[in-house]
């Protein structure tokens, strides 16, 4: 019994030592925003005037209000092709001279009908030999950089903006650039491997013959069609459509980490029109600027939206090791997909806040607008549009019936399914419910994570212009939102608290000292354990007791004894 009640005693003082410690709550600790890397919301190296709608070689290029627009020569350059623009356009843009060829009017009715692409093989954010760092970068959102591969328009400069540069020249982006070819078109792709690993293309729903005349397959399945392409070779797919729609392109070597990695992109079949000269690369996708004849007979503008996503472990293999061999053990025979999580959602190759800077959807009341879309990544995803019900026109490339066309705002999408969707700005609250900013994103939660951090992930905003700044970005300051917090690496390193500026005195803010809590609880805390160990020796020895009072006296009886005393009688 009076074990009991000195055990009940202990632990009621323990607890209430516990709770002293921790009545005294820590003072919050607010990060600085003087200590913040803050960047400009919008990239300061593209040119205001890039925004402007324009006349180039005689290729009108529609307005684009984001805050970082396509620079018009490329797309003048993709309109007219490499070989039919002027030395001055061409140095604009940065494009090797050969890499989009438009010839023959095969058909007299008034735009060329054989078109040759080069596509290189670019590595982003990759280990160098010759570098302590990764080289070139390419950031989806502030200080987030991913291994990635791309499809690269062939260019004539650099992989890097310059010299004293190591982010990456702006034609080596993700996504891999949007292909737009007409019904009818002779097309030729000619992939040059300029990567350290073998690679394909595979047309993924294009209509393109098995064999090529040349070199046999060229679906760009090594399996059933063809041998890789190794590095320093070219290969040439040839093909001449004749179905108009949305498809896909994609590596098809080793798809489970080359597609994963970034080497897939949009090709668009447009319907056959007399003077119908396509934008043919749309880089970066997004905002269509000089959409084809079709389009504008039934729209108002057009968008590619291409959503991916990428697994971090899978990037870093290109981080760690600058020998082939060994990425290629890695990634082939290391790497388990089946483990695998994705971690970074991108829409148009980016994440938010950078969705912001180029992949805003804007709109003016009483518009249509064609929006592509593609989901290159692993899992299905669900679109969802705030204010709007936007209807469904094609499946993967193909009519769906106009009498059984649905209206939805949340939009399935299995990995490498396309759609089309007729999104309309009437205020009849059924396709819109009026102007504002309205979100558009993954409706899954980690849709809209960067590596598990929100807000990132594949979000951007169906805009009305009246909601626009002069600079292009959403007007959200007139509604007390900050956005700047978004545009720093620290939010991303998960060093800056997402609350912390809610009230004035940061109720939500990081709670100051070690383990979250102050020196006084600590110290309470340290003599809280000091007791509990010093009542636990006091109970053994309570429990005890009798063996430690029999070995007592058995000591003094044997330091008493004869033998054991000092007794020289």
């Amino acid at each position: 019994m009076l074990i009991r009640i000195f055990m009940t005693l202990l632990v009621f003082c323990s607890m209430a030592a516990v709770v002293h410690a921790a009545a005294k709550l820590p003072e919050t600790v607010k990060v600085n925003p003087a200590a913040l890397t803050v960047e400009p919301m919008c990239d300061p190296k593209i040119a205001p005037a890039w925004r402007e709608a324009q006349e180039i070689e005689g290729v009108k290029i529609e307005a684009s209000s984001v805050c970082s627009p396509d620079n018009p020569a490329w797309i003048a350059a993709a309109v007219k092709g490499t070989n039919n623009i002027s030395m001055d356009t061409l140095m604009k843009t940065g494009l090797s001279p050969d890499a989009i060829i438009k010839t023959d009017d095969l058909d007299g009715d008034g735009d060329p009908d054989r078109i040759t692409i080069k596509l290189e093989i670019m590595e982003l954010n990759g280990k160098s030999p010759d570098f302590p760092g990764i080289l070139p970068t390419f950031d989806i959102a502030p200080g987030v950089q991913p291994g990635a591969w791309v499809f690269a328009p062939k260019t004539s400069g650099m992989s890097t903006e310059n010299f004293e540069s190591v982010r990456a020249n702006p034609l080596l982006r993700l996504p891999s650039p949007v292909i737009r070819v007409e019904v009818g078109d002779i097309v030729q792709i000619v992939l040059e491997n300029t990567h350290y690993l073998p690679h394909s293309i595979h047309l993924h729903g294009v209509d393109h013959p098995f064999m090529h005349h040349e070199h046999g397959g060229q679906d760009g399945v090594p399996q059933t069609s063809e041998v890789e392409l190794m590095p320093g070779e070219r290969r040439v797919y040839q093909f001449q459509p004749r179905q108009p729609g949305t498809m896909f392109y994609h590596c098809h070597v080793q798809t489970h980490t080359h597609l994963a990695m970034g080497l897939a992109g949009m090709i668009i079949v447009e319907e056959n029109r007399p003077n119908n000269w396509l934008q043919t690369l749309n880089v970066g996708a997004g905002h269509v600027r000089h959409p084809s004849v079709a389009v504008r007979e039934q729209y108002d503008q057009e968008y590619d939206l291409h959503y991916h996503a990428m697994d971090k472990e899978l990037g870093e293999i290109t981080q760690k090791y600058n020998d082939p061999r060994l990425i290629a053990r890695d990634m082939n025979r290391r790497y388990d997909i089946t483990d695998s999580t994705e971690d970074y959602y991108t829409l148009n190759g980016l994440s938010f806040p950078y969705t912001l800077r180029e992949s805003l959807i804007i709109v003016e009341p009483d518009q249509k607008i064609k929006l592509r879309l593609l989901n290159s990544g692993g899992e299905l995803i669900a679109i969802h549009t705030h204010g709007h019900h936007a209807t469904i026109t094609h499946y993967d490339g193909v009519e769906h019936n106009p009498v059984a066309q649905i209206m939805r705002d949340v939009f399935d999408m299995a990995p490498a399914q396309r759609l089309d969707l007729k999104l309309e700005t009437v205020n009849d609250g059924k396709h819109s419910y009026g102007e504002g900013d309205w979100l558009i994103h993954d409706h899954r939660e980690k849709g809209i994570t960067t590596n598990g951090m929100a807000e990132g992930g594949s979000m951007s905003s169906i805009v009305y212009k009246s909601y626009l700044t002069e600079n292009g970005m959403p007007k959200v300051s007139h509604f007390g939102v900050d956005l700047n917090k978004y545009f720093t690496k620290e939010y991303y390193e998960r060093r800056l608290p997402e609350w912390q500026d809610l009230d004035d005195w940061a109720s939500l803010g990081s709670p100051g000292g070690r383990s979250g809590l102050d020196d006084a609880a600590q110290t309470s805390l340290i003599y809280t354990l000091i007791g509990l160990l010093a009542g636990l020796l006091i109970y053994w020895g309570f429990s005890k007791r009798v063996q430690i009072k029999q070995g007592a006296l058995s000591a003094v009886a044997r330091i008493r004894s004869p033998k054991g005393g000092n007794n020289h009688d």
